[in-house]
């Protein structure tokens, strides 16, 4: 397992293409949408926008490198036939889902960072130390749900239908989750459906520091409930697919 985490993560940090849309995306959008909004107060919450739009970008860049990148790279790797490979070794389920988090959350960090670097240098953006090791560390651990729902969808979809399966979770969830824009500024039932959302938790680890405290709790126990399901989900997907063959 060690061994195939470490090819793993060289493999991620071998593919340029990728890399430099996972790493250059993130920042540039940032840029875009928060334009000239950051003094802008957030009714109902105690940050403005260019503070908001910083944390809910750096997730999202995450997002980008864990979901749609593991999905569309496993599908591809069933097809081509180095997943029967895998099989036929003494591989644990587990084992599998471990180096496909491992290598997609070696992938996000570099897109978070930046956008951190953006948000101080080109936006102005004054928080204590403690607060930028926080959010950093927070939304790094966060995409650890979304890399484990790339594995599931991965091993769920064929290699035609993964891209439109994982893009209509990525923007869903993104949309519904505040990443686009503040919850307050969405109808009432969209709120209320972000609350139980794995996207709304994880921006809130950021926002909450921001804001001079602690990530809650109950957003904490949610990205753990979401991210045991989605790694025993994909986990289980592996293990079926040894037993078809």
């Amino acid at each position: 397992m060690t061994t195939l985490i470490k090819l793993e993560i060289v493999r991620a940090l071998r593919n340029k293409k990728f890399m430099f849309f996972s790493v250059i995306y993130p920042p540039v959008l940032f840029l875009i949408i928060a334009g000239g909004a950051d003094s802008k107060p957030i009714p109902g919450m105690q940050l403005n926008m260019g503070l908001y739009f910083m944390v809910s970008m750096a997730a999202l860049g995450a997002m980008t490198a864990v979901l749609l990148g593991s999905s569309e790279r496993i599908a591809k790797e069933r097809e081509n036939g180095w997943v029967r490979q895998l099989r036929l070794t003494a591989l644990p389920g587990r084992g599998y889902v471990a180096a496909k988090i491992a290598a997609a959350a070696t992938v996000s960090l570099p897109s978070i960072l930046l956008v951190l670097l953006v948000g101080a240098v080109v936006k102005g953006v004054r928080l204590e130390a403690w607060q930028w090791l926080a959010i950093a560390v927070g939304t790094w651990l966060g995409s650890f749900v979304f890399a484990a729902l790339g594995v599931a969808i991965g091993y769920l979809a064929t290699g035609d239908a993964v891209r439109p399966i994982a893009m209509l979770c990525y923007f869903g969830l993104a949309f519904l989750g505040g990443l686009w824009m503040p919850l307050t500024f969405l109808p009432q039932w969209a709120q209320n459906v972000a609350e139980w959302l794995p996207t709304h938790a994880y921006t809130a680890l950021g926002t909450a520091v921001e804001a001079g405290g602690a990530p809650h709790g109950k957003d904490i126990a949610l990205l753990a409930g979401y991210l045991l399901v989605f790694a025993g989900g994909a986990a289980w997907l592996y293990r079926k697919d040894t037993r078809k063959a």
